[in-house]
């Protein structure tokens, strides 16, 4: 998968991850941006400053819980654009991490991770994939966290519904790519945005390894994209995490409830299991 020359579409794309990979598509020749957030102000703003340094951009403010705003994305990004060669379903819920975001969180949060962390990658696949079938070639790159391979303490929520991103991302590849389809998951671990600025949820990502900046999250998207792997893990640890965890799952889990003790006593964040 080249950038260059190539429309995509970037979810969730007004700030953090999302920004830093239109940023970078842009500097890398692609030759055509559709760029979608809820905040349709601040990803107006950021597609202007693209459009004006070179790269045709678009930007929409949308909710991508509505189905029929991820098809209006794809069907906007066709008529100013071109046929779509890379949705990057970025768009998704941060973690609460804390007493109402574990098993006893209200099914409002439940709803709202289900929403945005699982059926939004559905929507994007529902609108997208048709077009590259019949093209034979197409990219879907659908943004899960590395809670999705491990666990995000403190949030059951987050990480069963990022568990379920990665599933449904790995059930995609399995489905459709014989038919030229490709699919990564990017799972980083901790991310400075807007959602690690709650020192709760820094605390508990600082269990796993450092905070990496968006723009180096947005630099390993790109590798990825090129080698065309399923799995892009910025956070490369991320791996050994997961061979751990299938080798032996009880120390794992053993493991991982020590650390938490250690790192972070009392009930804002605790190890669920």
């Amino acid at each position: 998968m080249q950038i260059r020359g190539s429309v995509v579409v970037v979810t969730g794309a007004a700030g953090g991850i999302g920004a830093a990979l239109a940023r970078r598509f842009a500097a890398d020749g692609a030759r055509g941006l559709l760029l979608a957030d809820l905040d349709g102000g601040r990803v107006e703003d950021l597609a202007l400053e693209l459009d004006r340094e070179g790269c045709h951009t678009v930007g929409v403010g949308s909710d991508v819980t509505r189905e029929s705003d991820v098809r209006a994305l794809v069907e906007t990004a066709e008529k100013h654009l071109g046929p779509v060669d890379l949705f990057c379903s970025n768009a998704g819920r941060g973690s609460v991490v804390g007493e109402s975001a574990g098993f006893e969180a209200s099914n409002e949060v439940w709803q709202s991770c289900w929403d945005l962390n699982v059926m939004a990658h559905v929507y994007a696949a529902r609108a997208v994939l048709p077009g590259m079938l019949k093209r034979g070639q197409g990219y879907l790159l659908n943004t899960a966290s590395a809670a999705g391979l491990l666990q995000m303490p403190g949030d059951a929520a987050y990480t069963a519904t990022k568990h379920a991103a990665v599933a449904f991302a790995e059930s995609l590849a399995v489905t459709y790519g014989d038919q030229g389809i490709k699919v990564s998951a990017l799972c980083p671990q901790g991310v400075h945005t807007a959602m690690t600025a709650d020192p709760a949820v820094a605390a508990t990502l600082s269990l796993f390894g450092p905070l990496l900046t968006p723009e180096q999250i947005a630099d390993a998207v790109v590798e990825g994209l090129a080698e065309e792997r399923f799995l892009i893990l910025p956070h490369p640890e991320v791996a050994r995490y997961e061979q751990g965890r299938a080798a032996d799952r009880d120390g794992w889990l053993a493991g991982l409830r020590k650390a938490v003790r250690a790192k972070a006593p009392g009930p804002t964040v605790r190890a669920q299991g």
